[in-house]
C-alpha cells in the first residue's frame, strides 16, 4: 500500500453500518474501499457456530422488530432464513428473597432472529463488494485534511488517499484510537467522546445445552433478576428449538473471578439443575473487546446523544461522514439503526459528488439551460 493509492471514499469499518454504506456506493459506481481493524466482519454482530449445519449462536446483536424493513428486505435478498423468537412460557423472577414463576412471558415482545446468526447480514454485504475492497487486520490510525482536497488515511500499513471518508465505528472509540490532528471542531469532539458505546459495557453469556428443556417445564426462558450476575435472561434457541440455549445479559462491572461459575449457578436456580450443566458456555465482556469499547466505555451513560444533530452533518469540508448505530436518528442501538446511518453516510457522498458534477458541468456548459 503506497501513498499514491486513492479512492472515491474509504469506509473504516466493516460492521453492519459500513458495510451498508460501501455497498450502497459500489451499486452506484464509486470506487470503495473498507478498512477492518478485526479479522472478520460483523463488528457487533458475532455469531459462533454449532454443530447444527446452517445454525449458529449470537454472541452480540440478536434480534430485529416489526417495523425494520432494511433488516429484514436485506435478509430476504440475501437468502438468510428468519424465524421468529420464541415466546410462549411463563417467566421467572429473581429476588433476594427467593425465585418466583410469574404467569406469561413478560419481557420477549414479538421479534424476529437468524438462522444462521446476526454475523451472517454482515457476511453477506460483505460478500457483495469487489475483490480488494475489503481489507481485514487494517486499523485506521489517523485521519487528516490533505493537500488540494480529500482526506489521508493512514494505517500501519501505509497511507490511502480518498475525496469522503465514512467512519463506522462508535463515536468514542474512533476519539480515542484515531488521530484527527486537532481538525475536528471542538463542540464534534466533546459530543463523540461522551457518546456510549451501544453493548459497550454488556457482557453476553450463552449457555448451549442438548435440548430445551425449560419448555417442557412450561416456561420461556424469560427471567428478571434483582440479585444477578445475569440481570435478564431469554430463550436463545435455534427454529425448532435446536440448538437449544439460554442467554443472559450482566453488566461488565459485574466481571470477576468465579464470574461463569456464578452465571451457571444462577441458572441452575432458575431452570433447575439440567441448566447448572451446559454443554458449552460463551461467554462475550464487549467492554474488553479492543475494537469495540474506548477506555471510558463504563463511564459513558447519556444516550440521549445518540443520533445528535452533529452526527448528521459531514465534517471535515463536508468529507468526513458519520455512520455507525449511535448516530441513527430511528432505531439506534439496533441493526436497522446501523443499517440505516451506513445508507445515510452513502446518500450524502452521492449528493455531494452530484452537486460537484453539476457545478463542473454548469461552467464549462454555460449556454446549457439547468434543469429546473
Amino acid at each position: 500500500m503506497s501513498h499514491q493509492e486513492a479512492h472515491d471514499v474509504i469506509v473504516v469499518g466493516a460492521g453492519a453500518s459500513g458495510l451498508a454504506s460501501a455497498d450502497a456506493l459500489h451499486t452506484a459506481g464509486r470506487d470503495v474501499v473498507v478498512l477492518e481493524a478485526r479479522d472478520r466482519v460483523g463488528g457487533r454482530l458475532l455469531s459462533t457456530p454449532v454443530e447444527y449445519p446452517g445454525r449458529a449462536l449470537d454472541l452480540g446483536a440478536t434480534w430485529f422488530w416489526d417495523g425494520e424493513d432494511r433488516v429484514r428486505n436485506l435478509a430476504a435478498r440475501s437468502g438468510i432464513a428468519v424465524f421468529e423468537q420464541h415466546l410462549a412460557g411463563d417467566t421467572m423472577l429473581q429476588e433476594t428473597t427467593g425465585v418466583r414463576r410469574l404467569t406469561g412471558n413478560l419481557i420477549d415482545a414479538p421479534s424476529r432472529r437468524f438462522a444462521t446468526g446476526a454475523q451472517s447480514i454482515a457476511a453477506a454485504l460483505a460478500a457483495a463488494l469487489p475483490a480488494g475492497a475489503l481489507r481485514l487486520d487494517t486499523p485506521v490510525t489517523a485521519i487528516r485534511p490533505a493537500g488540494q482536497g480529500g482526506l489521508d488515511v493512514l494505517t500501519p500499513a501505509g497511507t490511502l488517499r480518498a475525496g469522503h471518508v465514512v467512519l463506522a465505528v462508535p463515536p468514542a472509540l474512533a476519539l480515542e484510537r484515531i488521530d484527527f490532528h486537532d481538525a475536528l471542531p471542538t463542540d464534534l469532539v466533546r459530543l463523540a467522546r461522551a457518546t456510549p458505546v451501544w453493548m459497550g459495557s454488556a457482557v453476553k453469556v450463552v449457555a448451549h445445552y442438548p435440548d430445551a428443556f425449560w419448555r417442557q417445564d412450561g416456561l420461556a426462558g424469560a427471567t428478571f433478576s434483582r440479585t444477578g450476575p445475569l440481570q435478564e435472561i431469554h430463550d436463545m434457541s435455534g427454529p425448532d428449538g435446536e440448538p437449544a440455549a439460554l442467554f443472559g445479559f450482566a453488566h461488565a462491572r459485574t466481571v470477576r473471578p468465579g464470574f461463569e461459575q456464578a452465571a451457571v449457578a444462577q441458572l441452575a436456580r432458575l431452570f433447575g439443575p439440567p441448566a447448572g450443566a451446559p454443554a458449552a458456555l460463551h461467554v462475550r465482556d464487549w467492554s474488553t473487546e479492543r475494537w469495540t469499547a474506548p477506555s471510558t466505555v463504563r463511564r459513558l451513560a447519556d444516550h440521549s446523544l445518540f443520533g445528535h444533530r452533529l452526527y448528521q452533518r459531514p465534517a471535515l469540508d463536508g468529507r468526513l461522514h458519520w455512520a455507525t448505530t449511535e448516530t441513527a436518528t430511528g432505531h439506534a442501538g439496533h441493526v436497522e439503526g446501523a443499517l440505516a446511518s451506513g445508507e445515510r453516510a452513502a446518500r450524502a457522498i452521492l449528493a455531494a459528488s452530484a452537486d460537484v458534477k453539476g457545478t463542473a458541468q454548469h461552467v464549462t456548459a454555460p449556454g446549457r439551460q439547468a434543469p429546473a
